[in-house]
């Protein structure tokens, strides 16, 4: 059995995130120590007890779905490494696919991704924009949409290729809304604005990206152990130079996940998707994308159990926790 690590982005955190497999596996713990001691903060009192208001937050919220997917692959490991053949993470989950691939320490990931953070927002308050999703095809590309929503009103990107009819564009709020206006009359049944702090993935977030360079060029980062597909390119990655770029790169270009999955799916079609971390959102895109490809999800300590039961046994039937 051969399998394909996913790890999500931002909007997948939540109050209670992790505690239950830090209550049941001390490995869990150890990892989740680790990412306190390495902020200098409780990051784990607050995934565990909220307020959501606080965890929401950029520069919380991305450390803390990092430490979540470092718990559970600190549990899993030794059984799913060996049989693991590639990874990929949405967005600030790159980052963790890249810790689980021996990139990065717990200590060096959780920092990187809290700066990220931190860069993020502090760019979205000095140039504001916003980002929306549309839902449903539309009869012009998404790209054509954009060019003159920018020439009309300001700068708007795709931003988040998610699956066939989910997509999220991002930039001006001039811009923003008037492709969201372009894409409604193009035929997308809902075009809805986002509660983020800034326009994510697009030209705007440079300021931040200049100084993600900084953090990354301070980390300690090795070549992966097994391929990470990347945001912005959608092709798998094998040396840690070129990963460093591409994480630059992927704060102003947009998270092509559908060639991403396509990609992964095509290499490796008979592997199974383990979603790693709170929820099931890129489960359901996978889903979206390739509906041929087994998938599973791995964020309770259930889940984690139910994974190593099946490495264990060698067997690719599915059990608790999968989804199809």
């Amino acid at each position: 059995m051969q399998v394909v690590l996913l790890f999500p982005g931002q909007g997948s955190q939540k109050p209670g995130m992790a505690k239950d497999v830090a209550d049941a596996f001390p490995a869990a713990r150890a990892a989740l120590e680790s990412a306190d001691k390495a902020l200098g903060v409780p990051l784990s009192k607050l995934m565990f007890d909220g307020p959501a208001e606080e965890l929401t937050l950029t520069h919380n919220a991305q450390p803390a779905l990092l430490a979540h997917g470092a718990a559970v692959w600190a549990v899993v490991k030794d059984k799913v490494a060996p049989k693991t053949v590639a990874a990929a993470g949405h967005s600030l989950g790159e980052f963790t696919a890249y810790h689980a691939a021996g990139s990065l320490s717990v200590e060096d990931a959780v920092k990187l991704v809290r700066r990220r953070g931190e860069l993020m927002y502090e760019t979205g308050v000095k140039r504001p924009g916003a980002m929306a999703a549309l839902l449903g095809e539309t009869s012009r590309p998404i790209e054509e949409i954009c060019d003159e929503a920018t020439k009309a009103a300001g700068t708007v990107v795709p931003a988040n290729y998610n699956c066939p009819g989910q997509l999220v564009i991002s930039g001006e709020s001039a811009g923003v809304d008037k492709a969201m206006e372009l894409a409604k009359t193009s035929g997308a049944k809902r075009a809805i604005k986002l509660n983020v702090s800034g326009a994510f993935h697009s030209p705007l977030m440079q300021p931040a990206r200049d100084g993600l360079r900084a953090a990354l060029d301070a980390a300690k980062f090795t070549d992966p152990k097994f391929d990470v597909f990347a945001n912005v390119d959608g092709q798998p990655v094998r040396d840690g130079a070129t990963a460093k770029q591409k994480l630059l790169d992927q704060l102003v270009s947009p998270v092509r996940w559908t060639e991403e999955i396509t990609e992964m799916a095509r290499r490796h079609p008979d592997a199974t998707f383990v979603e790693m971390g709170p929820g099931n959102v890129l489960v359901g895109l996978v889903k979206k994308i390739a509906p041929t490809i087994k998938t599973m999800t791995c964020g309770t300590a259930a889940e984690a159990t139910a994974l190593i039961e099946m490495m264990s046994a060698g067997s690719p039937e599915r059990s608790e926790g999968s989804t199809q």
